[in-house]
């Protein structure tokens, strides 16, 4: 009897104690950063390993190419002078991504040295064991259901698909007229713009929902091998040159998407007009009632709103062409104060739920700082979006931008980005500009 008790008591510590350490399981803040070393880290997403894929004709070709799952970037820690915690400096070709929303410390639920990167505006984070120049963890996406993919970072690196460069056996300079998923319900046109110099590459593809931003890569002999990550997406590119010289390869999106793409040189290779992919059912002053986040509902009738031509932005805040679509947007606002003109965002979130879907919102409104009114317009899925604006034929993108006279009347609509990223974005801001002038001017 006495054996038991003291058992039952030895089992209810026990539990207690499991509680409490579940609690204290977080990581907890130090003041000394010297074992996270400054300086250029490579790191990769290890995505799900695959079979090696085949493709066209098995006269001619057997394998094109070994599937390869590791998505590489490259990242800088730097200390800010005079501050004893870190930043995170992500490249990608020409872009520059400062993360300074990070926690370092110990992780009592594993005694090890942890590190906690937060892409707040993209819901999404890295979490990371830190020993001996090795960081070893996952990347999160929160509004995705267990969507992990495991990390791996190595202090000292600065390559980044392979430090073995070599003589390169093609060019891939220029435009591509490209074609994802060919023969398939879901393909969709693409037009690859690439700048090599020696084996090195840079560029995007362009397509008629927005361009998938700063990709950086390599030639390897008669591959090509891009990557991008921003916090909210992942993306890898992998193809091989053919005898005909064309390119044909893999794409994959972060662990949960693959599909195939064909490229051919093209110099005159165009998308279609983003004024005419989607337009309004009739000419009446387009309608709608949203929640802003302090849970107000505002009306493109309102008095805030009387008398001024007006820019809709169809967005959502996990999207980082819409992140690159209100940077542009902010540029333009501060260079033209214009009081005759209003901005007016419609988040279209990953959240069906009206909680976490503010906070996506609040959370964007902090870190890009914007002042104007932005509302929270429902689920991103493009038939609720329909639903939630039936004035218009269809939505198949964000961003889309809505141009609306003073009488709220629909004058243009522009479908995707592409953005700095790209050649033709001089072009759009100029064309914005025009439209913006003929609002005034005409309507």
């Amino acid at each position: 009897m006495r054996f038991s008790k003291i058992l039952s008591v030895s089992v209810r510590w026990l539990f207690c104690f499991s509680i409490l350490l579940q609690w204290s399981s977080c990581v907890r803040p130090v003041s000394s950063f010297e074992k996270l070393p400054p300086g250029k880290w490579r790191a990769v997403l290890l995505l799900d390993r695959a079979p090696v894929q085949k493709y066209g004709d098995d006269r001619d070709v057997v394998k094109k190419f070994d599937f390869d799952s590791e998505l590489p970037f490259n990242f800088e820690v730097v200390y800010p002078e005079g501050d004893s915690m870190f930043q995170i400096v992500i490249y990608n070709a020409e872009e520059k991504i400062v993360v300074d929303d990070i926690e370092f410390g110990r992780d009592f639920a594993t005694a090890k040295d942890t590190v906690l990167i937060h892409f707040p505006v993209f819901d999404s984070y890295i979490k990371a064991i830190y020993e001996d120049g090795v960081m070893e963890g996952e990347w999160v996406v929160n509004y995705r259901e267990n969507y992990r993919i495991p990390f791996k970072a190595v202090h000292g690196q600065d390559f980044r698909f392979s430090n073995n460069s070599g003589a390169s056996a093609m060019n891939v300079s220029g435009k591509w007229a490209t074609v994802f998923s060919e023969g398939k319900e879901d393909a969709y046109k693409a037009v690859g713009e690439f700048v090599q110099q020696g084996d090195e590459v840079t560029g995007t593809f362009l397509t008629e929902t927005g361009d998938f931003r700063y990709l950086e890569g390599q030639v390897i002999g008669k591959k090509l091998y891009l990557s991008v990550f921003d916090g909210a997406h992942a993306w890898l590119f992998i193809a091989k040159m053919m005898e005909d010289g064309t390119l044909s390869g893999i794409y994959r999106s972060g662990s949960h998407y693959t599909t195939d793409w064909n490229a051919r040189r093209d110099d005159t290779a165009v998308l279609s007009d983003p004024y005419t992919l989607t337009r309004a059912l009739d000419d009446k002053a387009l309608q709608f009632s949203f929640m802003n986040t302090k849970m107000e509902r505002v009306s493109l009738n309102d008095s805030a709103f009387e008398g001024k031509a007006k820019i809709v932005q169809l967005m959502g805040t996990w999207c980082p062409n819409c992140l690159d679509e209100t940077r542009f947007l902010q540029e333009y606002f501060k260079n033209n104060p214009d009081q005759n003109l209003a901005w007016i965002s419609l988040c279209f979130e990953r959240y069906q739920d009206t909680l976490p879907s503010m906070a996506a919102i609040r959370r964007f409104e902090e870190k890009t700082g914007v002042n104007h009114t932005v509302l929270w317009a429902g689920n991103y899925a493009k038939t609720e979006a329909s639903k939630a604006l039936p004035q218009l034929n269809r939505i198949i993108a964000y961003p889309t931008l809505l141009f609306l006279d003073r009488q709220n009347r629909i004058v243009k609509i522009h479908t995707g980005f592409n953005g700095p990223a790209t050649k033709e974005y001089a072009a759009f801001k100029d064309e914005f500009s025009k439209i913006i002038a003929d609002l005034h001017t005409n309507h």
